[in-house]
């Protein structure tokens, strides 16, 4: 008989585990909207802000990473610029490009939203710490796997 690994075919069991991925995925976002709604921002602009947070990005990367034009990104850049979360700066390794940067305030914004986030104080809250290290350390090879497969 043939295993599903041979025919290619998921089994029942990965099948189930992506089912479950994909409802976390659409509760997260569920969630996000949410807190990003009680901050007058779209999800869209959250996110961007949230990726901000981490590091200044420019245009071009935060396109890729939002999966969106670059003229979206400038839009949304301009109006979280406009209320004093994000603002423009140069490139240090190219003065040429310019990269957009989480300003104090965005940064606290930015904090805000994840804290507010009620997946993370519900379903996660559920898991004990070892549970949720566990969790944590499979997400990462998951993760880790197809980080290494797009480079190859």
């Amino acid at each position: 008989m043939a295993t599903p690994e041979k025919t290619g075919r998921p089994d029942a069991l990965t099948m189930e585990v992506v089912e479950l991925i994909g409802d976390v995925v659409a509760r997260f976002y569920e969630d996000f909207e949410d807190a990003a709604s009680g901050h007058t921002l779209t999800g869209a602009q959250a996110r961007l802000l949230s990726l901000l947070s981490l590091e200044p990005l420019p245009m071009r990367k935060l396109a890729r990473k939002l999966k969106c034009e670059p003229s979206n990104v400038t839009g949304i850049v301009d109006r979280l610029e406009a209320r004093g979360l994000v603002e423009r700066r140069p490139d240090p390794a190219d003065r040429r490009v310019k990269v957009a940067a989480a300003t104090e305030e965005g940064r606290r914004v930015a904090r805000e939203l994840r804290e507010e986030l009620r997946f993370g104080k519900e379903p996660l809250a559920g898991l004990s710490h070892g549970e949720r290290e566990s969790l944590r350390d499979l997400l990462r090879r998951m993760l880790d796997t197809e980080a290494r497969g797009d480079q190859g």
